[in-house]
Order: structure tokens, then C-alpha cells, then sequence
């Protein structure tokens, strides 16, 4: 096929458009507010696993809208959401796109539960479906298909189990921290297992994987996060909100620690989330939720290039 057309079909670009109009209206028949913020920003994620693209002049291309958006939910927005172009320092592949289109919504006084009751009856406007969504706790989840507790395994038993189970050699990733095997065994054994035949969410992540969320006191303590699975693809990751100012600079502070170590670049952290947070924000659950690899799976693709006009390799 010539270089110069599209990706996607003319009947996939409809969908797209179709799928981008029943999102505003579920949110519009709720009373949530769609809002835009800025794409480049002064700061950037310090997450030890994404990378952003920076400009020449010092800006960062947004990762997500989250800390533009939490700084108008501390103003007094209410809920809010936004159909976002993001952008992520990766490599192309069936799944992934450098640039991609992320919804993302805000419900202040909601529960991570009732959120994912939401997430759920957004899904079924979108793609359809009967039945529950299954819901399993990470901990149910990993005794299911990895067949151990993630949280009492320690990182030199996950190690001999993935050993076991030939995800591994004996001479691979020796020293490797708890986190590691956790990310390994969810990523090549756990995810690959979640939603067959409808989406699943998986929920209360270990403390160590909080990330912006909140960690409910144990034992063990679990962060208020969960993720939706759909036919083994992540879609969506959602957190009941961390609003302590000084707990989330830490959080930024550590992350930067990381990255420095790791010979990573540093990027400044978002000063201005900090200070929406010491001035306020309402409690909260919010989340992010992959809206090309929903068209792909609902149109049944085996590539998420499909669903674009132009993949990065094209644009």
C-alpha cells in the first residue's frame, strides 16, 4: 500500500467518530463537564516507566491530562472529562502507538468501587455486552493464573518461579527487586489471562504500586487502583486519588531518585499539582481509559495502527 494513505479504513474512521460521539453523550446525560488543558506543559511524569517527549525549547508533551485536570477539580470544576491526545517516549508496535487518544474522567465523592461501576456502564454504551464485568482482586487474580500471593511472595521466590515456569533462564535478572517479578509475572502470565469472553477489572494493588493513589491500610495495605482487561489487553487504569500534598511530592521525589540511578532522564516534576493539592483537592476517584485499543477490540483488529489515520510510522 502507498505510504501516503491512511491506516484506517473510512468505515474504521466513522467508528471513530461514532465512538468519540457516544462518549460525550454518556458523560453529557451525567452532568460531567468536558474540558481541554494543555498538551505542552513546563513539567513532566517523573513514572519510573514512561517516558515524555520533550521540545526544544523545554517543554514536555503530555503522558496524560491528569495534573492539568486535578488542578481544575482543586478550582471547583466538579466532574470532569476529556478525550486527550497523549504522547509516550515508546516504541510502535500491535498495541502501541507513541501518540495515542486517552479519555480520562474525574467524579469527585466517588468510590474507586462506584467508579468502576461507571467504567462498566460506559463500556457497555460503547461496545455492548451482557453480564457482569468480572471483578477480581490482585491478590485473586495472582492466585489464579501465577499461582502464588503477591503479597507475601518475596522477589527470590517470585524469581524461582518464573524459573519454573520458563519464563526465565537460571542466568536471567539476578538481582532484580520484588517489584520486578510483579510487573513480569502480571505482564506475561496474569494480563494474558483477564477477559476472555467480557472485560475484567482487577483491583487493590500492592502499596508499592500506588502510583497516584491512595493506599488503604492493611494488613496488607493495598492501593485504591484498579485496571480493566478486555481479550487480555489493558484498557484502563483508575485510582481512588491521592490528595496529600506531602505525600505525593515524596512520591515524586523517590521517583526522580529512581530515575537518576537508573541513568534515566529527569524530568521536573509538576509543581503547580502540588500546590492545587495544598490548597485542596475533593476526594476523588479517576481514570484513564485507552480509547483506540477500544475500537480495535470492539472492531475486532488485530493492530491498533488500524484505528488510525496515520500511525507514527505514516505521520
Amino acid at each position: 500500500m502507498p505510504r501516503w494513505r491512511p491506516d484506517a479504513s473510512l468505515a474504521t474512521l466513522k467508528a471513530r467518530a461514532e465512538l468519540c460521539g457516544s462518549v460525550r453523550a454518556f458523560f453529557m446525560a451525567r452532568g460531567v463537564l468536558e474540558v481541554e488543558t494543555p498538551i505542552l506543559s513546563a513539567h513532566a511524569t517523573v513514572d519510573r516507566f514512561i517516558e515524555s517527549f520533550s521540545t526544544v525549547d523545554g517543554r514536555w508533551l503530555q503522558t496524560s491530562p491528569e495534573f492539568a485536570m486535578k488542578r481544575l477539580l482543586a478550582a471547583g470544576s466538579g466532574p470532569i472529562f476529556q478525550i486527550a491526545r497523549v504522547f509516550r517516549l515508546e516504541e510502535q508496535g500491535r498495541h502501541h502507538n507513541p501518540e495515542f487518544t486517552m479519555l480520562e474522567w474525574y467524579r469527585p465523592g466517588f468510590s474507586m468501587q462506584q467508579l468502576m461501576d461507571e467504567v462498566e456502564a460506559l463500556m457497555r454504551a460503547l461496545v455492548g455486552g451482557a453480564g457482569g464485568f468480572q471483578r477480581l482482586s490482585y491478590r485473586d487474580a495472582f492466585l489464579r493464573h501465577a499461582g502464588f500471593d503477591p503479597h507475601s511472595a518475596d522477589a527470590t521466590q517470585m524469581r524461582a518461579a518464573a524459573m519454573a515456569a520458563e519464563l526465565i533462564s537460571a542466568a536471567d535478572f539476578a538481582n532484580e527487586p520484588a517489584g520486578f517479578w510483579l510487573d513480569l509475572w502480571m505482564s506475561r502470565v496474569v494480563s494474558p489471562a483477564l477477559g476472555a469472553a467480557q472485560p475484567a477489572f482487577v483491583y487493590d494493588f500492592p502499596a508499592s504500586q500506588a502510583a497516584l493513589a491512595q493506599v488503604r491500610q492493611g494488613p496488607p495495605p493495598v492501593a485504591e487502583r484498579f485496571e480493566l482487561f478486555w481479550r487480555g489487553i489493558e484498557l484502563a487504569n483508575g485510582f481512588h486519588e491521592l490528595a496529600d500534598a506531602k505525600e505525593q511530592r515524596g512520591r515524586f521525589e523517590a521517583d526522580q531518585r529512581y530515575r537518576c540511578a537508573a541513568e534515566q532522564v529527569v524530568p521536573p516534576y509538576d509543581a503547580h499539582l502540588i500546590a492545587a493539592l495544598e490548597a485542596g483537592l475533593p476526594d476523588c476517584s479517576g481514570v484513564a481509559l485507552g480509547l483506540d485499543r477500544v475500537l480495535m477490540l470492539k472492531l475486532g483488529l488485530s493492530d491498533l495502527a488500524q484505528t488510525l489515520a496515520f500511525a507514527a510510522d505514516r505521520a
